[in-house]
């Protein structure tokens, strides 16, 4: 018998404007679209992003996932990447890298009130 083996997570955020989603994912954090659904033209977006490694899937769909959310991203290079989003400015983010018992941690919140936390353990 073989053992499950797990190979890729997508924390799914709900979204309500696609233009401000692709803002933020896409013009500010640098991922890139895996793929995008829509049942009909007129149906809400299910949207795959990726980036080195991490994925997310954005969401219109009521009853997808639940605004507000969190995801804790382990990552190496955070002051890299710190620097890396502070070069684009973004209206709404400037955050700050926090140095906390756990390691180095970024926080985002996109528009519709998702935090994403990149951290770099000790």
């Amino acid at each position: 018998m073989t053992e499950a083996s797990f190979l890729e997570t997508a924390p799914v955020f709900r979204i309500f404007d696609e233009a401000k989603a692709r803002a933020f994912y896409i013009d500010w954090l640098r991922f890139e679209v895996t793929f995008e659904h829509r049942f009909s033209p007129d149906a809400p977006l299910y949207m795959g992003l990726a980036r080195t490694g991490l994925a997310l899937h954005l969401t219109e769909h009521h009853g997808d996932a639940t605004p507000g959310s969190t995801a804790f991203i382990r990552m190496t290079g955070i002051r890299a990447f710190h620097r890396e989003i502070l070069a684009r400015p973004y209206a709404a983010n400037r955050p700050a890298l926090e140095r906390l018992p756990w390691g180095l941690q970024v926080e985002v919140v996109d528009p519709f009130g998702n935090r994403i936390r990149f951290c770099e353990t000790a």
